[in-house]
């Protein structure tokens, strides 16, 4: 077996269902470098969070195109703004993300993501209410789609009356993310990408204008507010960072959901735990993110200097792919990591990333996980998978289930 075909398998769609025997054989050879022109690929945890918190790993854009197009990289944020904070590097990293982080959470509202928990339960309640008398579901597109949609809608300060609207836009735009739509060329899909990303960027700059007039108790109020004063965010800047949270908190929260009901049910004593202990969701979450992370690799970072990893010299200008799910399964860092175990004490995983990158909508969704599958738990009787594996989606990066169809017996009040 040659190091040139393990990588190709990694991210061949056929493997899509179960990398991790893949990813097990890829730690034997902590830094893999198979062609000239090739990715450094680091798959140890140590060696992960190392080089997560090492200045001379790049997350620019621009550095990124200098070393050579990723064939992993999604188009920026699919919609013709300019780069979001999590493209760019120190100081305009740092600058955005200090702003956009006082209207998301501490210190200037510490409260923001608790406060959200019972509107967070009511649209769940809703979507479940949703399925009706039904005795088969589609968790994907009957619930793990629809809600963190909504849930940014509300986060935002999308009027009710236009989430129906703000959610039709949303779809083409995300389709268009996803490898096995992007290459599509029909006239009529590109047409209505591009149409959904005009009249997004239409309507939040519109509602940001709004905003800037009359002020209401939502981000994008609080980000509206930054626009214009000294050393923080312009129009485009706003706009860029409110489109990264409804694309990158939508995609990731589809995927941790969704693995987490597949997961729950492949180990039903988990399962009925939970719906005994709601509060066991906190650490389900946690050993989830670990064990199934929605974000199984990061490939969009560049060397600015030459650096060292395990006798291995990575050169400046090369770029990294830093593979998250494969650190999370290290034997190194973590005992018997191939075992699903919400009760291990120790579940410090590299699911969120770590470092200035660590994910900015983390809080948001963990909390969204924990109510949404503690819920599902205990509303859905006798829950059962109907195919298993599910099929895939196509994207490496991003892996999750396309649908996960289940039978119940009934919906419980």
């Amino acid at each position: 077996m040659t190091h040139a075909s393990l990588l190709h398998r990694i991210t061949d769609y056929a493997n899509r269902a179960d990398p991790y025997p893949l990813y097990e054989e890829l730690r034997k050879t902590p830094v893999l470098h198979e062609e000239e022109d090739g990715p450094y690929v680091v798959s140890s945890y140590y060696d992960i969070l190392g080089l997560l918190h090492d200045p001379r790993v790049s997350s620019d854009a621009t550095n990124l195109t200098a070393a050579g197009a990723d064939e992993l990289s999604g188009p920026e944020e699919a919609t013709g703004l300019p780069p979001s904070f999590i493209r760019l590097d120190p100081p305009e990293h740092d600058r955005l993300r200090r702003i956009a982080n006082s209207s998301f959470g501490p210190p200037h509202r510490p409260d923001r993501i608790d406060s959200m928990t019972g509107e967070l339960t009511g649209i769940i309640t809703e979507l479940i209410d949703g399925f009706g008398d039904a005795r088969q579901i589609d968790v994907v597109d009957q619930f793990a789609y629809p809600f963190p949609v909504t849930v940014i809608c509300r986060l935002l300060g999308v009027p009710r009356e236009d989430e129906p609207r703000f959610r039709a836009w949303v779809d083409p735009i995300v389709a268009a993310m996803d490898p096995e739509t992007r290459q599509r060329t029909d006239d009529d899909f590109q047409r209505a990408a591009r149409e959904a990303r005009m009249q997004l960027g239409m309507y939040l700059a519109g509602l940001v204008e709004q905003r800037i007039k009359e002020p209401r108790d939502d981000l994008l109020s609080d980000l509206a507010a930054s626009h214009g004063a000294d050393g923080t965010m312009s129009m485009m800047e706003v706009l860029s960072t409110a489109v990264l949270l409804l694309i990158a908190g939508h995609e990731t929260t589809v995927n941790l959901i969704t693995n987490g009901m597949l997961t729950l049910l492949r180990h039903p004593e988990y399962l009925h735990r939970l719906r005994e202990d709601p509060g066991l969701s906190v650490r389900i979450v946690e050993e989830l993110l670990r064990y199934e992370p929605p974000v199984q690799l990061v490939p969009q970072r560049t060397c600015l200097a030459d650096i060292e990893v395990r006798g291995v010299t990575i050169p400046k200008g090369a770029r990294i792919w830093l593979m998250l799910a494969a650190g999370n399964r290290d034997p190194e860092r973590f005992r018997d990591p191939d075992r699903f175990d919400p009760d291990r004490e120790d579940i410090e995983h590299l699911g969120f990333g770590s470092g200035i990158h660590i994910c900015f909508g983390a809080p948001l969704a963990r909390r969204e996980a924990q109510l949404a599958l503690a819920e599902l738990t205990r509303r859905l009787d006798n829950p059962r998978l109907v195919e298993d594996p599910p099929p895939y989606r196509q994207n490496a990066v991003l892996r999750g289930p396309r649908h996960l169809n289940i039978a119940i017996d009934s919906v419980r009040s």
